[in-house]
C-alpha cells in the first residue's frame, strides 16, 4: 500500500518552460500569499513576470513575497503587493480603480482566492461568504478589469474551480443561502459557479483577444481546509495521508501556470481543464441558459445592471 502510495505521488511532474517565457508580462494573481496561488506567483517571478499580488492579508502577502523572491534567485521578474478584499464590493473597486490607473496593461488575470466550507457568514455587502468571495467577489473584478484586458490582448484569464462543482447546482430560489446554509452544498455551488461563469465569459469575449479558461486542481496541501473540522485523534493519520496522496502546492499550480503561460492554450477559451489536460465536465457546468441566467442575476447583485 505504502509503495503505490509513494508511486502515486510522484506521478505529479512539474513544468518547465523556457526562463524568459513571460518576461515584459504583468499578471494579477489573487490569493497569492498562500497555497496554489502562492506557489503559481513564485513560478511566475522566476519566469521573469511582474506579479501583482492581490490579498487580502497584506502582512501575509509580504511575508509570501519575501519567501519566493528568496526561493527565485537572482534573476527574476518583479513583485507587486496591492490589497484585495474579494469579500467587500467597495474593495474590489477600489483594487481596480488602481490598476486601471496605475498599469498599462494585465497580460493575465488568475483568479484563485477562496474559501471552503466556513461557517455561516456574510460578506460586507450581504452575500453569503463562499459564494460572495468564491463567485461574485471575481465577477466583479474580473468585469472591471476587461477593459484593460481586451486592450492588452492577446490576454488570458484563468478561474479556479474545483471538482466538488459535481455536488452542487445553482439554487436559483435561494442563491444566496437564507432559508438553509449547508457549508458543502455551498461551497460547491460557488465552484459550479465559476465554471458557468466560465462558459458565458468565453462567449462574451469572442473576438476580442481575450481568452478565458478554468481549472480543478485537484486535492491539494493548502489553508483551504482550515475550517473543516478533524477529530484530535484522527489528525496525525490524516496529516500522514495528506503528505503522501494529495499534491503539494506546487503540483497543485502546475495547470494554472500552464493556463498562464502555455502557447498550447493560446486561442483556446470556454474549456476547463485538470492536470493540463482538458477535462469533460457533467452537463450541468456546460449549460448555457443556466450560465446566462446566473451572469444576470450576479450582475444585479454586484450593482453592474443599468
Amino acid at each position: 500500500m505504502l509503495v503505490f502510495a509513494i508511486y502515486s505521488f510522484n506521478l505529479y511532474s512539474l513544468l518547465r518552460y523556457p526562463a524568459n517565457t513571460m518576461r515584459g508580462k504583468t499578471v494579477i494573481v489573487t490569493g497569492a500569499n498562500s497555497g496554489i496561488g502562492k506557489a503559481v506567483a513564485g513560478e511566475l517571478l522566476k519566469l521573469h513576470a511582474r506579479v501583482i499580488m492581490a490579498c487580502r492579508d497584506l502582512q501575509s502577502a509580504e511575508e509570501a513575497a519575501r519567501e519566493i523572491q528568496k526561493e527565485a534567485g537572482q534573476e527574476q521578474g518583479e513583485v507587486v503587493i496591492k490589497h484585495l478584499d474579494l469579500a467587500s464590493l467597495a474593495s474590489v473597486r477600489r483594487f481596480c480603480e488602481e490598476i486601471n490607473k496605475e498599469e498599462p496593461k494585465i497580460d493575465v488575470l488568475i483568479n484563485n482566492a477562496g474559501v471552503y466550507q466556513c461557517p455561516y457568514t456574510k460578506t460586507e455587502d450581504g452575500f453569503e461568504m463562499q459564494l460572495g468571495v468564491n463567485h461574485l467577489g471575481h465577477f466583479l473584478l474580473t468585469h472591471l478589469l476587461l477593459d484593460l484586458l481586451k486592450t492588452s490582448a492577446p490576454s488570458r484569464i484563468v478561474v479556479v474551480s474545483s471538482k466538488l462543482y459535481k455536488y452542487g447546482h445553482i439554487n436559483f430560489d435561494d442563491l444566496n443561502s437564507e432559508a438553509k446554509y449547508d457549508k458543502a452544498f455551498c461551497y460547491s455551488q460557488s465552484k459550479l459557479a465559476n465554471l458557468l461563469f466560465t462558459l458565458e465569459l468565453a462567449k462574451q469575449l469572442q473576438g476580442s483577444g481575450v481568452t478565458v479558461n478554468a481549472l480543478t486542481p485537484g486535492i491539494v496541501r493548502t489553508r483551504l481546509g482550515r475550517h473543516v473540522q478533524i477529530p484530535f485523534l484522527a489528525k496525525p493519520l490524516f496529516n500522514l495521508a495528506s503528505m503522501v496522496f494529495f499534491k503539494s502546492p506546487l503540483e497543485g499550480a502546475q495547470t494554472p501556470l500552464y493556463l498562464a503561460c502555455s502557447p498550447e492554450v493560446e486561442g483556446v477559451s470556454g474549456k476547463c481543464f485538470a492536470n493540463c489536460e482538458e477535462e469533460e465536465l457533467m452537463a450541468k457546468a456546460v449549460d448555457e441558459q443556466a450560465a446566462k441566467k446566473l451572469w444576470d442575476i450576479s450582475r444585479r447583485m454586484v450593482g453592474l445592471s443599468d
